[in-house]
């Protein structure tokens, strides 16, 4: 990551993959993970704003400051993305496309399959050593493991019977590359599917301008006393 290089470099770096990996937080929020006072968080937070590596976003309903006053929370701007992991994606853009015209669109999707072989690779290995873990929390193991600072987040169901997750990825390694060449999103995603054993739903990328990958995972229904009863009657 490239910074300026005043000697405040590696305490702004923490900052900004604080954000990067946390998602969107207050100024307090990081000054308490990182262990700062406000005071420099606040300082290194003005200087990512003047450089458009952040930006300040209205804070969840719930988070506020002083007197009442709502707090900002910070995010990653697309900028502020390309300083993580983003040097080779010149490269990486040129390769594709010479595999594309050369060996087509079966060729690109092929590549996606195997560059997103890690999931299934390293999926029982991270269940077994973890058995404590969901499917969905395996799963963001593996792929924090890989740079994608991923996280789970529960939701009920619609109906109330069950609960639903949502993987959450908050950096990308490669959504610069993704944005031109999609399979490679569509890779993951199946991959995801595969291992999981059901379908799953993308809702939300990086690479087509999201803030964050979001994949959704439904949850196993339940069967009510009701419905049982129905079943064997």
């Amino acid at each position: 990551m490239e910074f300026d290089g005043t000697h405040d470099q590696p305490t702004r770096e923490r900052v900004a993959r604080s954000i990067l990996v946390n998602g969107p937080s207050t100024a307090a929020a990081l000054a308490e993970r990182l262990a700062l006072t406000p005071a420099a968080v606040r300082r290194h937070l003005d200087q990512l704003l003047e450089e458009g590596a952040v930006e300040a976003r209205e804070a969840r309903i719930g988070a506020h400051r002083g007197r009442g006053r709502p707090a900002k929370a910070f995010a990653l701007t697309e900028t502020g993305r390309d300083r993580f992991d983003q040097q080779y994606d010149d490269l990486a853009v040129q390769a594709l496309r010479f595999v594309a015209e050369t060996g087509g669109e079966d060729a690109v999707r092929e590549f996606s399959r195997r560059r997103v072989a890690f999931i299934q690779e390293r999926f029982e290995g991270v269940r077994q050593a973890d058995p404590s873990l969901s499917p969905a929390e395996v799963l963001a193991e593996v792929f924090t493991a890989q740079g994608y600072a991923a996280s789970v987040r529960h939701l009920p169901l619609v109906d109330g019977r069950g609960v639903g997750e949502q993987l959450c990825q908050q950096h990308c390694p490669v959504a610069h590359v993704a944005h031109e060449f999609p399979q490679l999103c569509e890779a993951e995603t199946e991959a995801i599917s595969r291992v999981l054993g059901r379908h799953v739903q993308r809702l939300a990328t990086i690479a087509h301008g999201d803030g964050v990958c979001t994949t959704c995972i439904p949850g196993q229904p339940t069967t009510t006393a009701n419905e049982k009863e129905r079943v064997t009657s």
